[in-house]
C-alpha cells in the first residue's frame, strides 16, 4: 500500500470516535449562520483534545486517554441510501488528483526506474469518507450516538422552555417507533444543554442569569454558556482571522459542508443557500420538527417538504466548490473565540461526556456480572474465561447461515458487546479486547454469524492496539469476518471495512504479500471504484516489498485502471495505466504495450488531452506491431480521428509531424533533369542516368574519370580547384558534401522511400514537397534581400503533388516528386506533406486483399484523413580523417536536398540510328548519331570521351578522307573504295596520310574526340546528324561501352562551367578470325630498287568463328599494311586463287614481300594489296581511324616507356644511344591490316558484313596477334612507370641483338661447268654482300679458314678452298652495303655448300666479337659440272 499521512493507530482511532448529536433551536442555527456555519461544522476545528484525560476503569484503575476525537453531528432521521453513497465516494475519488508539480518517488528495481506517487490522497479520501458514511447497525454500536448537545440562543424569549422543548424533541427522536434513525448507544443519554450567546448583539447581563439558573436547574456539569460573534463584522477588514473551517468543508463539500451521518437542524433552512444541479434554491422555512433527511438520500417521499434539499447531494462539484472558496467562515469570530469554542468542547469531555462513559461502562459491568452469576468482575474474570475450557471454533464452511439471527436490545451478550465499543472508543483496548472476545464465543455458540464477524473484527484491531503488544496480531480472525460479512452475510460494506482496517495493519507490520493477496481477495464485479482502488494499493504493496516485485505492481496497475476506467474514473485511470507502461515500455511485450497505449490515448483523448492521445496512438503506430490486420486499423482509424481533433484545436497552427509512413530518409535520392526519352523507332535516345539505374560505384568512379580527363584536356592538362564533378543523381553513396547544381526550369526529381509497417494499406492523398527558396542572383555583385519563401509560392518553384499514392501492407514503395525551380538561388527541401488516410474495407477477408483490386482506378477513402508532414533528415557520412574525428563520432554534412538554381544552360539529346547490339570481333558497321539542343541557349564545344576510343569514329578531319553515304559502292559498304584494274591484283597500290588528319599523335588525348559539328555551335532548337563507324572489339563477349559527351553554353556562367551527357552502349561480340603474323628477313639482298633491304611477311588467318551465328563464309578481300618505314610490295602466295575464302576453322597462309619505304617521317604509308574487284582505301575514313585508334595504346605505351630514359645521367646518354641503335635494328614497325567480308544468312536473306583486323609487327622473327595474348601482363609497365630505379637499362646488348648487326648474302652462279681435264682447278667468283642493318659504325671480321670439325662434316661440305686472304677486317658505316669479291677453287666436280665463311661483328667502340647468325639460316649450293 501508498504511504498515508497518518500512522495506523491513528488512522484507527480518527475512524471509531464517540459520536455526539446536536440539537439546535432556530435562533441559535441563526446565530451560527452568520459565520456561514452551522452549529455542528462551527465546532468540528476543535473537535480533538489537546491534552490527555483520565478516567477509570470498572477495577477502578487509572486509564489514561491520548489525542481523544469526538464527533459532533447534526441529527438525520433517515438512513443514507446505497446509491447516493456510491455517488459521493466515486465524487470524493475524481475530486482527489495528484498535486500538480509533485515530485514522485522514484523507485529503483532491477533494470526498472519508476516515477511513481508515493502517497494516495484519493484513497485515503476515501476510505475516510466511507468509514463515516457507512450507516449504522444493530449488530455493533460504535457509530451509534453517546450524547446530544441541546443548543439555545440567549436572545429567545424563553430559553429554558427552548431547552424543555429539545429536550422532548430528542426523548421523541430516540424512543419513539415513529424513528428508527439515528441509533442511540443507551436508553439514558447524555443530554448536555448549551446556551450560545451573541457577544455582539446580545445582553450578556441576561445571558449570565439565564445561565444561573441552568446551573441550578441542570447541574454545573451539564449545562455551558458558549460566547460566540465578538468581532463587529465592519471592524478592521485588514485584520487576518485564520480560517480552520475550510480543510473541513473542502473535505465534505460534496455533502454540503457537513458530514455523512450528519445534516444541518431545520432550524438553518431559512439562511441555508444551496446549489443543487446548478440551481440556487432557497431553502424555506420550517418547523423545528420537521429533521432533515440524509444528505445521501435519494428517493424521498412525495410530499416531502425537504424534497428540495436532497438534491444537494447531486450537487456538481465545481459550483460547490466555488459556494466554499467564495465565501469566508467564522467572519464574526475572534481568536478569542476560537479559544472559548475550544474550552467548550473540553468541557463537555472532561465535565459530560467521559463521566456519562466511565459510568456507563460501570453499569454495564455490574449488570454483566449480576446476569452472569459471576462472583467477580468481568474484568478481573476475563483470565478464567480465556483459559479454561475453550469452546473449539468451527469452521466457517461448517456455520449454518444464521445472519439473520437478532438479539433484543437487553440481551446480555449485546450488553457486552456494547461494553467492548464503549471500552474501544475510550481506548480501553485491554478491556475492549477481553470482551469481544468473550462476545465473539457468545455469537458463535448462538451461531450469530454476522455479531460474531463484528466481534471477530474489533477484537483483532484491539488485540493490535492494546500498548506493549502482549499478543500478536490475530489476522485469521480479520480473515474470518471478511469471509463471514461476504459470503455469508452478504454485506460487501462491512467486508471492506475489515479489508482496510487489516491491510493498514498488515502494512504497518511490512506483511505486504499478505496485505495485497487480502486486497485482491476483496476485488469483485459488484463495485468497479473499491475493485479499482483495492487493486491499485496492492499494486503498491508489490512494489513496496523487500525485492520489489516490478511486473506485479504493473499488472494490478493496469487491472486498477481497467477498473477506474468502468467506473468513470478517467483520470485515475489514465494516471494507472502511465504509471504500469514505465514497465512494459521497450521489453518486447508488443502487444501488451500496444493495449496500453490505446486505452491511453483513449482516455486522453476523452479527457481532452488531445497531445497526450495523439502520441500514445503515434507509439502503438510506429512500433513493429504484432497486432492482426482489423486491430491495426481500429489503431489507425482511432488515431486519425485523434489526430483530427487535434488539429482542429489549432487550424493555423504548423503543420503536425505524422508518424506514418516510415520514410527512409537516407534511402533518398534526387535526380537532376528532364527524364529519359523512350526510343522512337529506329532511334535510340542516350542511356544517360534515370532513377530506375541501380548505383553502381565503379560505373560511378569510371564516369568521374572520363569527366575530369575531358576537363583536363580543355584546361589545358590541369582540372581547375573548383571542379565539381557532375552528378546527375544522388544517394547514399554519391559524394554530398558540396551543394549540389540545378538549372533553372529543368525539374528537380526526389525519390522518397516510404514503408508502411501496418498490415493494413495506407493512403496518401496530395502528396508533395515541403520547401524553403532563397532567391539569388549569382552574376550581381550584391545580393538582395533573401527572403524565406513558403511552400505556396509557385512562382518561384512549382511543386507537382501526387493525388493518390496506396502504400500496401507491409510494403516499401518509393513516390517520386518534381520540383520545377523558375528562378536562381539556394532550395531547401524540407521534407514531405501529406494527408494520410486509410482505405475504406482494408481488411484481408479469406487470405485476399482487397486493396489489390484498387489499384487501377480511384481509391475509395474512408473520408477520415488528416494533414500533416514529415521531415527528410539525412545524416551525412560519419568523418575518419582526422585524429580528432577518429576519437569522436562526428558526421559531416549531406546536402543532397539543397541544391544550388543555377543560370539557364543549354541542354543536348542524343540519339543513335541504326546502331548495332551485336557485331562480330573487328566488325565495321556505320551508324548515325543525332544531336538535338532542347534548351532555348546554343551549346557548343561539343566532345565524346570513351574509354574505348577504338569502338567508334566520326570519321577524318578533312572531308575528303571520309566517304559520303555508304550507298557510293556496291553491297553498301561502310569504306571508301574504287574499283581495281584486274592487272594490278596482288600488287600494292600506295597511298599516304597524316595521323594528325584524324586526331591522333597530336599530343591530346587519345580518348577525348572532337564532334565535328558544322560551324561548332548547335543552335536552340537545332538538331544534326553525323554518321559513326563503329568497329567490333576484338574480345568476344558482352561489352559496356561508356560515352561521355561534354559540351558548354557560349556564356560563361560562374556556377556551371559544362553540361555532359552519358550514354552506355551494350554491344555482344562474336568470334570471327584469328590473325597471326611474322617478319623475317629476306635473303634476297637486292631489289627492284638495288637497295639491300626487304622482308617477307607471313600472316596466317583462321576462322575461329561458331556457325551458330550464321556466317556461312570469310572472305579476304584486302591486306592493308601501315608504316612509316616500311610497305608491303607485292603478295607471293602459292595458290592461284584469286580470292581467299575461309570456311568455318578453315586457316589460310598468306606470304607477302615488304620492302623500305621512302617518304617522310611524318606521314604513314599505307600498302593496298587486293584480292578482289575493289580496292578498299586504306587510309580513308573508317580504315584509318580504327587503325590509328588501335595504334593510340602503343603510342602511349612507349611514350611512358620512354620517359624514364630521359632523366638518365648524361655520360650515359651516348653510350645508350648506341645500344638503342643495335636493338632497333632487330625491331621492325610495321601494321598489317587484314580487311575481309562475312557472308551471313539470316531469315532466308543473305547478308555481307565487312570489317578489318590489325596486327602490329615489332620483332623481327617474332609472332604477332591480331588480338593479345593472356600472358600479356600490363601490370608490369605500370610498375617500371612508377619505379624507375628498379628497371635498369641493360649496359650492352644482347648475343641475339648483336648477330642481328650484319645481314650477309653470297651472290654466285648456281651451277658452274669447268673442264678440269683442261684444268685441274675450277676458280669460281663469289660475291659477298655485307650490309649494316643498324645506324652505327661496325667492325667487321670476315673468316675464310674452313675447319671441319669431323669426318662427316667432309663429305657433307665436300673438299673446296678459298684463294686470296683467309680474313678480312672491314669496317661498315651505319646502313652500309659492301660487297666483298671471293674466289672458290675446286678440285672435282660435285654439289659444294658455300656457306663456310664465319663472319663476327662488333660495335667499333668495344671488343667482343660476335658472330653472325646468318650464314647458317640456308645452305648456298654450288653444282660444279665436267665439260
Amino acid at each position: 500500500m501508498a504511504q498515508c499521512v497518518q500512522s495506523v493507530q491513528e488512522f484507527i482511532q480518527d475512524s471509531f470516535v464517540p459520536l455526539v448529536a446536536a440539537l439546535c433551536s432556530e435562533e441559535a442555527e441563526r446565530l451560527t449562520r452568520r459565520n456561514n456555519l452551522s452549529f455542528a461544522e462551527l465546532v468540528r476545528p476543535f473537535c480533538r483534545l489537546t491534552s490527555e484525560v483520565h478516567m477509570r476503569d470498572p477495577n477502578n484503575q487509572l486509564h489514561i486517554i491520548k489525542n481523544l476525537k469526538i464527533a459532533v453531528n447534526n441529527i438525520v432521521t433517515h438512513p443514507p441510501q446505497p446509491g447516493a453513497i456510491r455517488k459521493l465516494l466515486n465524487d470524493v475519488v475524481s475530486v482527489s488528483q495528484p498535486a500538480e508539480g509533485l515530485v514522485a518517488n522514484v523507485i529503483t528495481a532491477g533494470d526498472y526506474d519508476l516515477n511513481i506517487s508515493a502517497t494516495t490522497p484519493w484513497f485515503e479520501s476515501y476510505r475516510e469518507c466511507f468509514l463515516q458514511s457507512m450507516p449504522a447497525s444493530d449488530h455493533e454500536f460504535l457509530n451509534h450516538y453517546v450524547a446530544c448537545m441541546l443548543v439555545v440562543s440567549s436572545s429567545e424569549p424563553e430559553p429554558v422552555e427552548q431547552f424543555l422543548k429539545l429536550s422532548q424533541e430528542q426523548h421523541r427522536i430516540q424512543h419513539s417507533s415513529e424513528y428508527s434513525y439515528p441509533k442511540w448507544f443507551i436508553p439514558n443519554t447524555l443530554k448536555y444543554y448549551v446556551l450560545l450567546h451573541d457577544v455582539s448583539t446580545g445582553e450578556e447581563q441576561r445571558a449570565d442569569s439565564i445561565y444561573e439558573e441552568m446551573k441550578q436547574r441542570y447541574g454545573t456539569q451539564g449545562c455551558y454558556l458558549l460566547k460566540i460573534n465578538s468581532r463587529v463584522s465592519n471592524r478592521g477588514t485588514d485584520e487576518q482571522i485564520p480560517d480552520p473551517w475550510s480543510q473541513y468543508l473542502q473535505k465534505n463539500t460534496i455533502q454540503n459542508q457537513d458530514c455523512y451521518e450528519d445534516y444541518t437542524a431545520v432550524s438553518s433552512k431559512n439562511t441555508d443557500h444551496l446549489i443543487a444541479d446548478g440551481l440556487d434554491s432557497e431553502i424555506k422555512d420550517g418547523l423545528s420538527n420537521n429533521f432533515k433527511t440524509h444528505p445521501l438520500q435519494l428517493d424521498h417521499p412525495s410530499g416531502s417538504l425537504d424534497s428540495v434539499d436532497s438534491m444537494k447531494a447531486a450537487a456538481s462539484l465545481q459550483d460547490s466548490k466555488k459556494s466554499n472558496s467564495g465565501t469566508p467562515h467564522g467572519a464574526c469570530l475572534t481568536l478569542t473565540d476560537h479559544d472559548r469554542i475550544r474550552q467548550f468542547i473540553q468541557e463537555f469531555t472532561f465535565r459530560g461526556l467521559l463521566p456519562h462513559i466511565e459510568k456507563t461502562i460501570r453499569q454495564l459491568n455490574d449488570q454483566l456480572i449480576s446476569r452472569k452469576g459471576l462472583s467477580r468482575s468481568l474484568f478481573s474474570a476475563t483470565k478464567k474465561w480465556f483459559s479454561g475450557s475453550k469452546v473449539p471454533e468451527k469452521s466457517i464452511n461448517e456455520l449454518k447461515n444464521t445472519s439473520g439471527l437478532l438479539y433484543p436490545p437487553e440481551a446480555p451478550e449485546l450488553q457486552i458487546r456494547k461494553m467492548a465499543d464503549l471500552c474501544f472508543l475510550v481506548q480501553h483496548y485491554e478491556l475492549a479486547y477481553s470482551c469481544y472476545h468473550t462476545a465473539k464465543k457468545d455469537f458463535l455458540n448462538d451461531q450469530a454469524m454476522l455479531y460474531a464477524a463484528g466481534a471477530l473484527e474489533m477484537a483483532a484491531v484491539s488485540a493490535f492496539l492494546q500498548p506493549g503488544a502482549p499478543r500478536p496480531y490475530p489476522a485469521h480472525y480479520m480473515e474470518t469476518a471478511i469471509q463471514t460479512y461476504r459470503d455469508i452475510c452478504k454485506n460487501m460494506g462491512l467486508a471492506e471495512r475489515c479489508v482496510l482496517l487489516s491491510a493498514e495493519i498488515l502494512k504497518s507490520q511490512s506483511k505486504y504479500s499478505e496485505a495485497a493477496a487480502l486486497l485482491i481477495r476483496l476485488t469483485s464485479e459488484d463495485s468497479d471504484l473499491r475493485s479499482a482502488l483495492l487493486l491499485e494499493q496492492a499494486a503498491h504493496c508489490f512494489i513496496n516489498m523487500k525485492s520489489p516485485m516490478v511486473r506485479k505492481f504493473a499488472f494490478h496497475m493496469i487491472l486498477a485502471g481497467h477498473r477506474f476506467s468502468k467506473a468513470g474514473q478517467k483520470k485515475h485511470a489514465l494516471r494507472c495505466y502511465c504509471q504500469a507502461m514505465q514497465v512494459y515500455k521497450g521489453k518486447g511485450w508488443s502487444l501488451a504495450e500496444d493495449h496500453i497505449n490505446f486505452t491511453i490515448g483513449r482516455q486522453s483523448f476523452t479527457l481532452r488531452q488531445l497531445d497526450n492521445a495523439v502520441s500514445a496512438f503515434r507509439h502503438i503506430l510506429i512500433n513493429d506491431s504484432k497486432q492482426p490486420p482489423a486491430q491495426q486499423g481500429a489503431f489507425l482509424r482511432e488515431y486519425l480521428y485523434v489526430y483530427k481533433n487535434a488539429t482542429q484545436l489549432s487550424p493555423d497552427g504548423p503543420l503536425p509531424q505524422l508518424p506514418l509512413p516510415y520514410i527512409n530518409s537516407s534511402a533518398t535520392r534526387v535526380f537532376f533533369g528532364h527524364d529519359r526519352r523512350p526510343a522512337e523507332g529506329e532511334k535510340q535516345a542516350a542511356t544517360h542516368v534515370s532513377l530506375d539505374q541501380e548505383y553502381d560505384s565503379e560505373s560511378s568512379q569510371q564516369w568521374k574519370e572520363l569527366e575530369e580527363q575531358v576537363v583536363s584536356v580543355i584546361n589545358k592538362g590541369t582540372i581547375p580547384s573548383n571542379f565539381q564533378p557532375t552528378q546527375f543523381c544522388l544517394n547514399r553513396y554519391s559524394d554530398n558534401s558540396k551543394f549540389p547544381l540545378a538549372v533553372i526550369e529543368e525539374p528537380i526529381t526526389v525519390e522518397v522511400s516510404f514503408r508502411n509497417p501496418l498490415k493494413v494499406p495506407l493512403l496518401l492523398t496530395d502528396l508533395s514537397l515541403l520547401w524553403k527558396f532563397q532567391p539569388k542572383d549569382f552574376n550581381a555583385k550584391h545580393d538582395g534581400e533573401t527572403k524565406e519563401q513558403g511552400m505556396c509560392d509557385e512562382d518561384m518553384v512549382g511543386t507537382e503533388a501526387i493525388a493518390e499514392f496506396l502504400i500496401n501492407s507491409e510494403e516499401t514503395k518509393v513516390a517520386r516528386l518534381k520540383l520545377f525551380p523558375h528562378q536562381t538561388g539556394e532550395l531547401h527541401i524540407l521534407g514531405v506533406v501529406y494527408n494520410l488516410g486509410t482505405v475504406q474495407g482494408a481488411v484481408t477477408l479469406d487470405g485476399i486483399d482487397p486493396s489489390i483490386g484498387l489499384q487501377s482506378g480511384k481509391f475509395v477513402s474512408n473520408g477520415l484523413s488528416v494533414r500533416g508532414r514529415q521531415d527528410l533528415e539525412i545524416q551525412g557520412p560519419r568523418l575518419n580523417n582526422t585524429k580528432e574525428e577518429k576519437t569522436s563520432i562526428k558526421y559531416g554534412p549531406d546536402r543532397r536536398l539543397d541544391p544550388i538554381i543555377t543560370e539557364e544552360m543549354p541542354l543536348l539529346e542524343v540519339f543513335f540510328i541504326n546502331f548495332p547490339t551485336g557485331l562480330l570481333c573487328g566488325e565495321i558497321r556505320k551508324a548515325y548519331v543525332e544531336f538535338v539542343n532542347v534548351s532555348k541557349c546554343p551549346l557548343t564545344a561539343l566532345k565524346v570521351v570513351s574509354k574505348h576510343p577504338e569502338f567508334f569514329t566520326f570519321g577524318g578531319n578533312t572531308a575528303a578522307l571520309t566517304p559520303l553515304s555508304p550507298s557510293a559502292s556496291e553491297n553498301c559498304s561502310a569504306y571508301k573504295t574504287v574499283v581495281t584494274d584486274p592487272t594490278s591484283v596482288r600488287t600494292a597500290l600506295l597511298s599516304s596520310a597524316s595521323s594528325a588528319d584524324f586526331g591522333v599523335g597530336t599530343g591530346g588525348s587519345p580518348e577525348v574526340i572532337q564532334v565535328p559539328l558544322p560551324d561548332a555551335v548547335l543552335l536552340p532548337g537545332a538538331s544534326v546528324q553525323l554518321p559513326m563507324w563503329l568497329r567490333g572489339p576484338d574480345e568476344e563477349g558482352v561489352h559496356e561501352i561508356n560515352f561521355l559527351f561534354y559540351y558548354e553554353s557560349i556564356k560563361r556562367h560562374s556556377k556551371m562551367c559544362h553540361r555532359v551527357l552519358r550514354h552506355t552502349a551494350v554491344i555482344c561480340t562474336s568470334r570471327s578470325l584469328h590473325i597471326r603474323a611474322t617478319v623475317c628477313r629476306s635473303n634476297a639482298l637486292g631489289d627492284e630498287e638495288g637497295r639491300g633491304d626487304n622482308m617477307l611477311v607471313f600472316v596466317d588467318v583462321e576462322n575461329i568463328n561458331t556457325s551458330e551465328t550464321g556466317v556461312k563464309e570469310f572472305h579476304i578481300v584486302q591486306v592493308s599494311s601501315n608504316s612509316k618505314h616500311w610497305k608491303l610490295q607485292k603478295s607471293v602466295n602459292i595458290s592461284g586463287d584469286k580470292d581467299t575464302k575461309l570456311a568455318s576453322r578453315e586457316r589460310a597462309k598468306l606470304c607477302f614481300k615488304a620492302v623500305r619505304c621512302k617518304n617522310s617521317e611524318e606521314n604513314y604509308t599505307f600498302a593496298d594489296i587486293v584480292f578482289g574487284n575493289e580496292q578498299i582505301i586504306s587510309s580513308a575514313s573508317p580504315c584509318a581511324d580504327f587503325f590509328f585508334q588501335s595504334l593510340s595504346s602503343e603510342f602511349k605505351r612507349t611514350h611512358v616507356q620512354s620517359h624514364p630514359h630521359a632523366s638518365q645521367r648524361a655520360a650515359k646518354q651516348s653510350f645508350d644511344e648506341t645500344v638503342r641503335l643495335i636493338q632497333r635494328c632487330s625491331e621492325v614497325d610495321l601494321n598489317i591490316v587484314v580487311l575481309w567480308k562475312a557472308y551471313v544468312v539470316e531469315d532466308n536473306k543473305q547478308l555481307i558484313l565487312e570489317g578489318q583486323h590489325h596486327v602490329a609487327l615489332n620483332t623481327v622473327g617474332k609472332e604477332a596477334f591480331s588480338f593479345p595474348q593472356k600472358q600479356e601482363l600490363p601490370e608490369t609497365v605500370l610498375l617500371k612507370f612508377f619505379r624507375p630505379e628498379n628497371t635498369p637499362v641493360p649496359a650492352r646488348p644482347t648475343p641475339e641483338q648483336l648477330s642481328n648487326l650484319i645481314k650477309t648474302s653470297l651472290h654466285y652462279p648456281e651451277s658452274f661447268n669447268h673442264s678440269f681435264h683442261q684444268k685441274s682447278l675450277c676458280l669460281v667468283p663469289v660475291t659477298l654482300l655485307l650490309s649494316n642493318c643498324s645506324q652505327a659504325v661496325v667492325d667487321v671480321l670476315i673468316d675464310l679458314r674452313h675447319k671441319p670439325t669431323s669426318s662427316e662434316a667432309l663429305e657433307i661440305h665436300g673438299s673446296f678452298t678459298w684463294l686470296g686472304q683467309t680474313q678480312y677486317k672491314l669496317q661498315l658505316k651505319g646502313q652500309e652495303v659492301y660487297s666483298l669479291q671471293l674466289k672458290a677453287c675446286f678440285v672435282h666436280t660435285g654439289v659444294y655448300n658455300l656457306g663456310t665463311p664465319r663472319v663476327f661483328a662488333k660495335l667499333a667502340d668495344q671488343v667482343t666479337l660476335f658472330e653472325t647468325s646468318q650464314q647458317n639460316s640456308m645452305p648456298a649450293l654450288i653444282i660444279i659440272n665436267n665439260i
